[in-house]
């Protein structure tokens, strides 16, 4: 027989006994810094709906364009810390196999050498009665996670040339444990997965480049158009390659946060004219304050 769901009280979570005013203080200081507090307030309500510690950061505040509102907003992604934590108090995990790696493979990606693994496999193993324990494997490849440096570069970006190894096997996990306990980790993919890739919804793709989660910007996908929108959005349509003011005003707020100023933060980068921004300079400020951040 399955080993009952184990539950828990929102007050055996210190954190959660707080007062949520403190709370998104100690957040905003520490685990989400320069995030709008009323974005923590839904990580805060996100970990007591589903009885999880909010220090032990579970789920990402995604700043998202939303194309139709014309302005910024924040979402909560999973990471595949969250998978664990769900797995764990199923009282059915029974652990997880090290990484298996495919051959190496040296080659020129976008006009950087690399060196990366064919592909990654993990298994999670789940415990289905007392005597009964079942591998769930997962085998992902390099070439199909890899998150670009920029929306029109097929260069890896920082992190994915930093750990190509450790990047690719916590896609393979992530997937690993969703076949292994698809009732508690569901078919939404981590932050870690969606690096520079594109969510498809009714409306709209999402392109989610960095190591963060971050989500760059929104297009268009699957949307009728009248001719009549068509033909204003040609007439006013600017370089796909400009980066659009919500980005802007995004690199902006983390300088501020971080105490830097833009420009010398944009000089750091190599990138002299910041009116004319590409999505490239973008990318580049956004990973030199990404690693400002975690140094």
């Amino acid at each position: 027989m399955n080993a009952p769901l184990q539950t828990f009280q929102a007050s055996a979570i210190p954190a959660l006994a707080m007062d949520e005013n403190q709370l998104i203080q100690v957040l905003e200081t520490s685990l989400y810094p320069g995030a709008n507090p009323t974005s923590i307030a839904l990580v805060i309500n996100y970990c007591r709906a589903s009885m999880l510690d909010p220090m032990q950061k579970p789920v990402h505040i995604v700043p998202m364009w939303d194309s139709k509102r014309k302005q910024m907003r924040d979402v909560i992604m999973p990471g595949v810390g969250l998978y664990r934590t769900q797995a764990a108090r199923s009282g059915q995990y029974a652990g997880v196999s090290d990484p298996e790696y495919g051959p190496d493979i040296t080659e020129d990606v976008g006009g950087v050498t690399i060196t990366y693994p064919a592909w990654c496999k993990v298994t999670v193993k789940r415990l289905l009665d007392a005597d009964h324990i079942v591998d769930f494997s997962a085998t992902e490849r390099w070439r199909e996670n890899y998150a670009t440096a920029g929306k029109d570069s097929l260069a890896p970006n920082a992190m994915w040339k930093k750990r190509p190894y450790g990047q690719l096997a916590k896609c393979a996990e992530a997937q690993a444990l969703r076949k292994a306990f698809p009732e508690l980790a569901g078919s939404q993919p981590t932050a870690d997965e969606m690096e520079g890739k594109v969510i498809n919804d009714e409306y709209a793709g999402t392109v989610v480049d960095n190591a963060t989660g971050d989500v760059l910007e929104k297009s268009a996908v699957g949307m009728p158009k009248s001719k009549a929108s068509e033909s204003s959005e040609s007439a006013t349509q600017k370089d796909e390659t400009d980066v659009t003011k919500g980005e802007r005003m995004y690199l902006t707020k983390k300088c501020e946060n971080l105490g830097l100023k833009l420009e010398d933060v944009a000089a750091e980068a190599r990138i002299t004219d910041l009116e004319n921004m590409t999505k490239d300079g973008f990318t580049a400020i956004k990973e030199l304050l990404a690693e400002k951040e975690r140094s």
